[in-house]
């Protein structure tokens, strides 16, 4: 489980995020919406721990993301928008390095990778060239990398980007299997990602939440997905600034 209170982050003037606040259950895959800017990246780069926040909390798996570092960051498999592969390495190679960074025990590595190469397709590539890999078996070899450890949390930050239709078919399937045991955060701002995999939605825009709810309670009354993204973004586009009011 993740819980984000009222989490803020400043970039000198500019506010990236405030006071957002919002839970991921276990069991369950959040969908983390918002236009490019909203402040996505820098929340998942939070609750990872790859970036320190301005202000409030985040508990992973009830371990403070900022004074237990150590505990989250075993506990969490994080898939960044650009996946930081080698591309003078091979899948199993690359795989085989990034268990050892994590600190896995030797023991357990060969297990580890034959799961991992299982659960994300990669057989017929195990022993190519990352360099040489498509797209879509880059974003698989992310994946697995994110799932290497076997972590309770897992953390993707739009995965779908560049993938053609069965591409992105395929790894969804994959994350909708893994949601059923895990607590999984797919941050994007593609509607249909979220309509295809999710249970919880979270909305946010200009830093804030603006909606946090089931996707079965958003969608009731005949509502699309679409239709409550377009009132989201628009009822806080609405809003004044703080400039604005000051002036009224």
């Amino acid at each position: 489980m993740i819980e984000v209170a009222n989490l803020s982050k400043r970039y000198g003037e500019l506010a990236a995020l405030r006071d957002a606040s919002f839970t991921a259950p276990a069991g369950q895959i959040l969908g983390f919406l918002g236009p490019n800017g909203a402040g996505k990246t820098t929340t998942m780069r939070i609750i990872t721990g790859f970036l320190p926040a301005t202000g409030g909390t985040v508990r992973v798996e009830g371990f403070d993301v900022f004074t237990q570092s150590h505990e989250v960051r075993r506990r969490i498999g994080y898939l960044p928008e650009n996946p930081p592969l080698y591309n003078d390495m091979t899948t199993v190679g690359f795989l085989r390095f990034v268990a050892r960074l994590k600190g896995m025990a030797r023991a357990d590595i060969g297990p580890a990778l034959d799961r991992v190469i299982e659960t994300c397709g990669l057989a017929g590539v195990r022993e190519r060239l990352l360099g040489h890999l498509s797209k879509g078996f880059r974003q698989r070899v992310g994946l697995a990398q994110a799932l290497i450890h076997d972590p309770p949390v897992l953390i993707l930050d739009e995965p779908t980007i560049g993938l053609d239709p069965k591409q992105r078919e395929d790894l969804l399937g994959t994350v909708k299997a893994l949601g059923t045991k895990r607590t999984v955060v797919l941050s994007t701002h593609i509607l249909p990602d979220v309509e295809d995999v999710c249970q919880k939605v979270v909305i946010i825009n200009d830093g804030r939440i603006a909606v946090e709810d089931t996707l079965t309670n958003l969608k009731q009354g005949g509502r699309s997905l679409r239709d409550v993204y377009s009132d989201a973004i628009a009822a806080r586009d609405d809003q004044p600034t703080g400039a604005e009011q000051a002036e009224a």
